[in-house]
């Protein structure tokens, strides 16, 4: 039985970039919308025509980048280089132009209020066009604190140093008991047996808490919030939360 065979690398075909692109495509709306708005309204400088030199790249080009990468979650400058030399429908939406990712992220420093405006202004655009209801908002990078609190919260890191940490001071115990037995302390001894006890008891504790983190397939388990991680809240601020 033959198989499904595909076209030779080696044949010469005639084609444009119009041709790879569906008329419904949603990168049409994004080339549309960024040909038809004013942009020094949304407060990006005209970029000025040199006469030497080489000539720079249309700030159009650099909003339907953003624009592509805000509708894809892409959010590296290397990675949108990337897509502009791999992603057929960022070759159409750029008619094959390769900013490097030095421009890309040079842009975006240099542009930041004039991008939040662009981007409020094409979600109103996306709304009035029917392409999104707007009746469920999310905020990326937006994190609820919850109720849980850090020592609630575990990943096998942590799980790992609290069950080394209990095998130790069982350990130091263990010595302790065997020193006094010599002595015959009777109340020291109870004690340490006591402390032994509270140990064992932790013990099974972070091995069950380890077994609902491999049943779960999770990299976290919170105890009080079920639902919340451990999550960068701010540098390197850390919250439990959603």
């Amino acid at each position: 039985m033959q198989h499904i065979s595909g076209i030779s690398r080696h044949q010469l075909q005639v084609s444009s970039l119009e041709d790879t692109i569906s008329q419904d495509n949603p990168i049409r709306f994004i080339d549309a919308f960024v040909n038809s708005i004013d942009l020094e309204k949304l407060g990006f400088t005209p970029r000025v025509l040199k006469t030497e030199g080489r000539p720079s790249f249309d700030t159009k080009v650099f909003l339907k980048i953003y624009l592509y990468g805000y509708l894809n979650g892409i959010r590296s400058s290397r990675r949108l280089e990337k897509e502009c030399h791999r992603n057929l429908e960022m070759q159409w939406l750029l008619e094959a132009i390769c900013p490097n990712y030095h421009s890309i992220a040079d842009f975006r420093k240099d542009n930041p209020k004039a991008l939040k405006q662009l981007f409020k202004l094409f979600v109103s655009f996306l709304k009035n066009a029917n392409l999104i209801t707007g009746e469920t908002i999310a905020i990326d990078g937006t994190k609820s604190r919850a109720h849980n609190s850090k020592k609630s919260n575990y990943n096998q890191r942590k799980i790992d140093k609290h069950k080394e940490y209990i095998e130790l001071k069982t350990q130091e115990y263990l010595n302790e008991l065997d020193k006094n037995d010599v002595k015959e302390d009777a109340i020291k001894i109870s004690n340490i047996q006591q402390k032994i006890a509270r140990l064992k008891q932790n013990k099974i504790k972070y091995e069950l808490l380890e077994e609902e983190l491999k049943t779960s397939g999770e990299p976290q388990v919170s105890t009080t919030d079920t639902d919340a991680r451990a999550l960068l809240v701010q540098g390197q601020v850390v919250e439990v939360s959603y």
